[in-house]
C-alpha cells in the first residue's frame, strides 16, 4: 500500500516491524514495513523517527514530501540503489552522440501519442450523442499524430541540433490538445486554458498537483535505475533543474495524471480550492490518493498487462540499457485508449 500523511503536526515512528503514524498522543495508523510500497507526505508540520526512516530505506520504501501546491521538495532514498558509475557515464556520453537523437524524439514521440490517445479514449463515448465533437476529437487526435509522424524525418548528429524541432512539434502537439480538453470537460466547468504555475482554477490546480505526486515516482524510479536526474535530453541542463525526469515524465502525463483528473471532473467530483486558490486539505487527499490507484492500473506492455508503476521503472530501466548499449533502441510507453 501506499501510506499518505495529510494531518498536521503527525508523527511518524517504528513499532516493532511496522510503521506507526501518531496524533496527539494517538495512533492514526499501523502499516507493516513490509506492505509499504511508499510514504507520501502532504502535510506540513510533519515529523519521523530516525528509526523509522532507516527501516523503509532498508526495505527501499521512498518517503516523498509534497507541497500543498505539488512541488516535490524532498525524497528519503537509500543511497545505496543508484547503479553503477558506468551508467552515469554512457548516460552523459549519450548527450554528444546519436543516442540522445533517439532519446529526445522518443520522449516526444511518446508524449504526443498519449496526447492524441487519451482525446480518442475521451471522445469514444460521445459517438453516439454529439457526433459533431466526436468528429472534432478524431480530427485532433489525427492531427496530433500527424505531428509524431514528423519527427521521423528529423535528423541530427546530438539532441541539441534538433531540441528547437522538438520543442516546436511538442508545443504545436499542447495547443491542439489542450484546446480540445477543454471541449471534453463537462460544460459547467472552469477551464480557462492550460495553466502552469500559479494557477488558481480547479482543474489546473489539480493537474499541478498530480504531476507533483507522479514527478516523485518518476525521480524514484530513474535513480532506481542508476540514472542521474539532472541530465536529461530534451530539457536543457539548468541548477537545480531535473532535467531527465521532466523527460521522462512526459510519457506518463496523460494516461496517469490527466486521465485521472478529468476522470473525476466529469463524473461531477468536486475538486475544491480556498479562498486563495489553494486546494483543500481533503482535494489534496483524494487526488494522492486516486493517482496512486491509478498506477496501480493495468496497461497492455511489451505483449502483456503490467501495472503502470511497473511500466514506469521498466522504462527507466531500457534508458540505462539503452545509453549503456545492451538494448538496441529505446521506445517510449504509449497507452492504449
Amino acid at each position: 500500500m501506499h501510506l499518505i500523511v495529510d494531518q498536521f503536526g503527525c508523527f511518524l515512528g517504528k513499532k516493532s516491524e511496522r510503521l506507526r503514524v501518531m496524533r496527539k498522543g494517538e495512533v492514526v495508523q499501523e502499516v507493516p514495513f513490509f506492505k509499504l510500497k511508499s510514504v507520501l507526505v502532504i502535510a506540513r508540520g510533519v515529523s519521523i523517527s530516525s528509526d523509522a526512516i532507516y527501516h523503509c530505506v532498508q526495505q527501499g520504501i521512498p518517503i516523498n514530501f509534497l507541497s500543498y501546491t505539488g512541488k516535490p521538495y524532498a525524497r528519503i532514498l537509500s543511497p545505496h540503489l543508484t547503479g553503477t558509475v558506468r551508467t552515469r557515464r554512457e548516460q552523459l556520453l549519450a548527450y554528444e552522440d546519436g543516442r540522445g537523437v533517439v532519446l529526445g524524439k522518443a520522449f516526444t514521440s511518446g508524449k504526443l501519442s498519449n496526447q492524441a490517445n487519451l482525446l480518442k479514449y475521451m471522445a469514444k463515448y460521445r459517438k453516439g450523442r454529439d457526433k459533431e465533437l466526436y468528429r472534432d476529437v478524431r480530427d485532433a487526435a489525427l492531427g496530433i499524430r500527424a505531428l509524431g509522424d514528423q519527427l521521423r524525418g528529423l535528423e541530427g548528429e546530438k539532441v541539441d541540433d534538433l531540441r528547437a524541432q522538438l520543442m516546436n512539434l511538442e508545443g504545436r502537439g499542447a495547443s491542439i490538445y489542450w484546446g480540445m480538453v477543454g471541449r471534453l470537460l463537462r460544460a459547467d466547468v472552469n477551464w480557462p486554458g492550460r495553466e502552469h504555475r500559479g494557477a488558481q482554477d480547479p482543474v489546473n490546480s489539480a493537474l499541478n498537483y498530480g504531476y507533483g505526486i507522479l514527478y516523485s515516482r518518476v525521480e524514484g524510479a530513474i535513480i532506481l535505475a542508476g540514472l542521474d536526474p539532472y541530465a536529461g535530453f530534451v530539457h536543457v541542463d539548468r541548477p537545480g533543474k531535473p532535467s531527465l525526469v521532466l523527460d521522462l515524465i512526459e510519457e506518463f502525463r496523460q494516461p496517469v495524471v490527466d486521465r485521472t483528473v478529468f476522470g473525476l471532473v466529469n463524473r461531477g467530483v468536486a475538486i475544491e480550492v480556498d479562498a486563495e486558490g489553494r486546494l483543500t486539505e481533503e482535494t489534496r487527499k483524494l487526488l494522492a490518493a486516486k493517482v496512486l490507484e491509478r498506477l496501480e492500473g493495468t496497461e497492455r506492455y511489451e505483449g502483456k498487462k503490467h501495472k503502470l508503476r511497473v511500466i514506469l521503472h521498466r522504462q527507466a530501466q531500457h534508458v540505462t540499457t539503452f545509453v549503456r548499449g545492451e538494448r538496441g533502441v529505446y521506445r517510449p510507453f504509449i497507452s492504449g485508449w
